[in-house]
């Protein structure tokens, strides 16, 4: 009935001849006893019935105590004709409330959907790092509550409310939603050589063999020498192969590269054609990564992108300052990071988490490709040697390691 927009007004509801029942095992439950009862349902703005107010036993006396049976039997009256009339009145009103909540809920679920619905594309076009921007939202809201907690250090002030966390928590998940805009080669490079490129050097170290025994058999080059020559191109692609691999820390000698260049080969018409181009020994003297300069700036360039996309969207006050929040993720308090070159007093300590968080999650996740998972140990002494070095915030990065915080993405 109520559901149908009308209003039920029962003098008792324990009585056998009313038009409706109470469920008793609700009164039993809670221990107690009920008589009158009046029912008006809620409307919102078309019509729709979206609750009710319900009120039980009207007393006789307002400050009369109902505790007996017979406080029940003599104190209860049923609701008359004004009691319906205010009641519908604070119904309407409460039925204006309760639709703006209903509407404001569904804007953030909406909101919600739209920002998981974005980090799923980005996921998508880059397989390689499912999973990352779901694992530093986790471990930045993780270390947001750590800070919130402490009690001894600069961040013993720092309380995060409800309505900052999901902020937080939002910039992680959308942090590397720019690379949208970065060219899908570059973004899923694995090597410091693309396939492409690393063939081309293996069908010419094998032309170069194939013409070493061409001039062997010619009787041009004796067969010691031919194998002595043939070794040691399979020497040297051997360490274009080891060059090839990226590397996490700037560490590495490329000094073969180099004597590897040097050396030419002789195609077809007889030209003397060197064995490693210019660009070829660049790409693979790369000490940190697989990406040279050019490919890095492109990298880079995603959080731009980030900013300019997130820029566009009206958040509202409640999830206003995201994009800040998720286009300096790669900012360092020295001054060294980018793209703005933000030193420490312009670096908010939730951006400084979510740096660390992502940091270390780049480091010790497993999907990627291009180099192993580290360790959780190195990749702390990593993030330490950075805080040293004034590029990371010293107390987070403690906070972070005491409090475990990396244990909720790596068991």
């Amino acid at each position: 009935m109520v559901l149908d927009g009308h209003t039920i007004n029962l003098a008792d509801v324990q009585n056998p001849a009313a038009a409706m029942r109470h469920a008793s095992s609700v009164d039993t439950r809670l221990g107690y006893d009920s008589r009158s009862m009046l029912t008006v349902p809620m409307h919102s703005a078309r019509g729709d019935v979206i609750g009710v107010v319900q009120l039980i036993n009207k007393k006789r006396r307002p400050g009369a105590r109902l505790v007996t049976v017979d406080d029940f039997d003599a104190l209860v009256a049923p609701f008359g004709a004004e009691d319906e009339a205010l009641t519908s009145a604070l119904a309407a009103s409460a039925g204006v409330i309760l639709e703006n909540a209903l509407l404001y809920s569904e804007i953030r679920d909406i909101f919600e959907g739209f920002v998981r619905a974005s980090v799923h594309a980005i996921e998508q076009r880059d397989p390689t790092t499912s999973g990352h921007s779901q694992r530093v939202a986790t471990l930045t809201v993780g270390l947001a509550s750590a800070a919130d907690r402490a009690r001894v250090g600069p961040y013993t002030e720092l309380r995060i409310g409800d309505e900052e966390m999901r902020r937080i928590e939002w910039a992680a998940l959308l942090h590397d939603f720019g690379k949208v805009g970065v060219p899908e080669n570059v973004l899923l490079k694995a090597k410091k050589l693309y396939g492409a490129e690393l063939e081309l050097i293996r069908q010419r170290f094998d032309l170069a063999r194939l013409g070493l025994e061409v001039e062997m058999l010619r009787g041009r080059l004796a067969p010691d020498a031919y194998e002595a020559a043939s070794r040691r191109l399979v020497d040297d692609f051997a360490v274009v192969l080891v060059a090839n691999e990226p590397t996490v820390l700037e560490e590495g000698s490329f000094a073969r590269l180099r004597e590897i260049a040097a050396r030419t080969w002789r195609d077809a018409s007889g030209r003397a054609r060197p064995l490693l181009a210019e660009e070829e020994v660049a790409a693979l003297s790369v000490r940190r990564g697989s990406l040279n300069a050019a490919e890095r700036r492109a990298i880079e360039s995603h959080v731009v992108h980030t900013r300019a996309f997130l820029a566009r969207i009206p958040w509202g006050r409640e999830l206003r300052g995201i994009t800040e929040l998720a286009g300096a993720h790669h900012e360092k308090l020295d001054g060294s990071g980018y793209p703005l070159g933000l030193r420490a007093d312009a670096i908010a300590p939730p951006v400084r988490m979510m740096t660390i968080c992502d940091i270390f999650d780049a480091l010790v996740a497993t999907d990627r490709p291009y180099k192993k998972a580290m360790p959780v140990e190195r990749a702390l002494g990593i993030l330490g040697e950075e805080a040293a070095h004034g590029k990371l915030d010293v107390e987070l990065l403690r906070i972070f390691t005491e409090a475990e915080v990396y244990r909720r993405t790596v068991p």
